[in-house]
């Protein structure tokens, strides 16, 4: 779908869902596909290693690795040491909202950013599409907080989206 968000003489600023997707970094991206394996695949009994994780998303190992620890570090996944030890979901873990992910992934600078990459750019000081991105801005928020890593499991485990793990 595009969107022709600005318009001049000169030229049109498109806004297409490409452009939407980039709010969010790939890394926010290889979190949420590493946590919805995870969720599919694991328990406290069965934890899962990063190198059983790695590959069925297609991310390197050091990268899927760095990411899985700040999020155990920041209690939103679960994880032991050890012989027996791994990744894996709790039920409360599972409750989570997907904005949790993203926000500590993001740190909440990627999801802010400027699309035409201006410093300076926020309510007070307005970029001239600022007012024309921030409602899909503040839908994609929206969104990502109502639903939960279990929602999205579901979803998969259902047949009702698709995610190759």
């Amino acid at each position: 779908m595009i969107y022709v968000i600005f318009k001049t003489k000169i030229s049109f600023l498109i806004c297409t869902e490409k452009n939407i997707r980039q709010m969010i970094s790939n890394s926010a991206k290889y979190a949420i596909k590493a946590v919805l394996f995870l969720a599919i695949n694991s328990s406290e009994a069965n934890k899962i290693m990063v190198k059983d994780i790695a590959g069925p998303i297609n991310v390197p190992q050091p990268y899927i690795a760095k990411l899985l620890q700040e999020l155990a570090k920041q209690k939103l996944i679960s994880s032991t040491r050890g012989p027996k030890g791994g990744f894996f979901l709790s039920d409360i873990d599972k409750a989570r909202n997907v904005m949790d992910i993203v926000s500590v992934i993001e740190k909440e600078k990627k999801l802010k950013a400027c699309l035409l990459s201006l410093e300076n750019c926020d309510e007070h000081n307005p970029c001239p599409i600022h007012h024309l991105i921030n409602p899909s801005r503040s839908v994609l928020i929206k969104n990502l907080k109502q639903k939960t890593i279990s929602d999205l499991a579901l979803d998969v485990i259902n047949g009702n989206s698709s995610l190759p793990l």
